[in-house]
């Protein structure tokens, strides 16, 4: 009876010593992470979550530009990206037409992108805000090119028809304000029929199937080299010049960022600024001209031997911060007076200027 007794009460003990080293193991695996660590390490901190860092390199930045004087500032900035000697890591994308660019930055598809000057302010109004002007990348570049020797001012080119590319942006608006101020009519007094692409018109011209074109920088060397019978008759920024008195200067192509995209990625930004920045001085400066115009016809944007003699004529600038803006709002207000469909139908807001952080 003593023996059956003892044997039951063992059995008892080695029960409650289970349950109870299961209930310890249960009791320390609902314990925070965090506890039992030694207090001088290194906790995460609440603000770590709220505000997360932004190193360029993290994220890779979706790019666009024009084939022309808006992408060839670039390009030393993109060998950069393809040899991964840049801060930031980008995705570059260049285009014909700025149609084919448009409707990426209304969507999200790109985070910046090189556009002619007007375009900006139109997407700025077509967006609701959700576009902002970051620096201007290219003053006056633009020339009208004939093959003889008719035209030796704008009231020579009435009754004359002139080809031209950039239909809708500011090459079109920049030749109807130099017209009308000149007393022409477009469509009436002077007929203006529009091209695609500036390299099919350049084409067309050398070819002698055009007579009188308004062609930007490079392409206007290239049609040249190809043509010995044609010639810059009229530059298009000096005749801006007269007609506007001062009020402002001929702005051609600018970097515009969807303000999404800046808001969340500052510093991202930023990194892009500098490295377009100084890609576009590299680009500029003569000691570089014949290892710019080798990345220029490596981007198939033109052949370096006419990129070479072009470049200095190319007028390729990077304008931020108020001389941006100054420059820029001149620019607007004259577009504005003479079309507001140039600008969208209103000038831009305050928050269309981009100040960086």
């Amino acid at each position: 009876m003593k023996q059956k007794l003892l044997s039951l009460l063992l059995a008892g003990l080695l029960a409650f010593s289970l349950t109870g080293c299961q209930k310890q193991e249960e009791s320390q695996q609902g314990q925070p992470q965090n506890q039992g660590q030694d207090q001088n390490q290194p906790q995460d901190s609440p603000e770590d979550d709220q505000n997360p860092a932004d190193p360029a390199e993290e994220i890779t930045v979706r790019v666009a530009a024009l084939k022309g004087p808006t992408a060839m500032g670039m390009v030393k900035w993109m060998e950069d990206a393809a040899q991964g000697q840049s801060q930031g890591q980008y995705e570059f994308t260049l285009a014909g037409a700025p149609d084919e660019i448009t409707g990426g930055i209304v969507t999200g598809e790109f985070d910046a992108a090189a556009v002619p000057a007007n375009l900006a302010a139109v997407l700025y109004n077509k967006t609701q805000g959700q576009v902002q002007l970051a620096a201007l990348n290219t003053l006056g570049v633009l020339y009208l090119v004939e093959s003889g020797e008719q035209i030796q001012s704008v009231e020579d080119l009435r009754g004359r028809t002139i080809y031209a590319t950039g239909k809708g942006s500011t090459p079109e608006y920049a030749l109807n304000y130099v017209l009308t101020q000149n007393g022409l009519t477009p469509g009436q007094d002077v007929q203006v029929e529009y091209k695609t692409e500036h390299a099919e018109l350049a084409a067309l011209l050398a070819s002698g199937q055009a007579d009188l074109a308004l062609l930007p920088q490079p392409f206007v060397t290239s049609a040249l080299a190809q043509n010995e019978n044609l010639r810059i008759a009229l530059d298009l920024t000096e005749l801006w010049d007269q007609a506007a008195q001062g009020k402002s200067v001929l702005t051609m192509g600018c970097l515009i960022v969807r303000k999404e995209f800046a808001q969340q990625h500052p510093q991202a930004l930023e990194t892009l600024m500098e490295e377009y920045g100084a890609s576009a001085a590299y680009v500029t400066d003569e000691a570089n001209l014949e290892q710019a115009a080798a990345l220029i016809e490596k981007n198939d944007i033109i052949q370096a031997a006419v990129a070479q003699k072009a470049l200095p004529q190319c007028n390729i600038v990077f304008l931020t911060g108020e001389e941006m803006r100054a420059k820029a709002e001149g620019f607007y207000q004259v577009l504005m007076e003479a079309d507001p469909a140039a600008v969208g139908g209103q000038l831009p807001g305050d928050d269309f200027y981009y100040q960086g952080q």
